[in-house]
């Protein structure tokens, strides 16, 4: 029996992924327009989670479009490959998306181009997708078992959702430097 409240919640933020094949861990992240792949290998009991703001291409990257942690076609390649050296087989891998949202009427629907391309992607990668809940106009918050597969969604309405797509907009400070690192002039 899976319980509601995990030893160890760890929380995805724009931009990141992560592989873990602990039971008791709950992957969360809060969606507006961003996506969320959740993908596991049930035999294996390994699976992550990924959040990414825009779908991307090789070109865009390739052109200098910006920092690679903000395309899916960059997050979702790093996701496979971390479920891939933790145990995972690419033909038992298995998907859920979630996000999408159109929560700014007066911008291009980004959220609809994440969860097009999460699809495309899968579907091209031969991943099969075994659930989704995408678009509408409000934000989410997700809760993932990635041994499980169980996910668990709440809808963010009013302020919620105000703090989570400015949550998306912000940008992500740089990282600092490692205290025994180098720096070259």
């Amino acid at each position: 029996m899976i319980k509601d409240t995990a030893a160890k919640r760890v929380h995805v933020i724009q931009g990141e992924w992560k592989v873990v094949n602990d039971p008791d861990t709950l992957l969360s992240t809060i969606l507006g327009s961003c996506v969320a792949a959740c993908m596991r290998d049930p035999v294996a009991g390994v699976g992550g989670m990924n959040h990414f703001l825009l779908p991307g291409s090789a070109e865009a990257l390739s052109s200098g479009g910006g920092d690679a942690t903000r395309y899916g076609v960059h997050l979702m390649e790093l996701l496979i490959n971390g479920l891939l050296k933790s145990g995972a087989r690419r033909d038992r891998l298995e998907a859920k998306i979630f996000g999408g949202a159109k929560t700014i009427a007066r911008f291009s629907n980004v959220g609809e181009q994440n969860a097009m391309f999460a699809k495309r992607f899968l579907l091209d990668e031969g991943i099969k997708i075994v659930g989704e809940s995408t678009g509408g106009d409000h934000g989410r918050k997700l809760e993932y078992w990635p041994v499980s597969g169980r996910a668990r969604q709440y809808a963010l309405t009013g302020v919620e959702a105000q703090k989570a797509v400015a949550q998306e907009q912000r940008p992500r400070p740089a990282p600092k430097p490692v205290q025994d690192a180098i720096e070259f002039f």
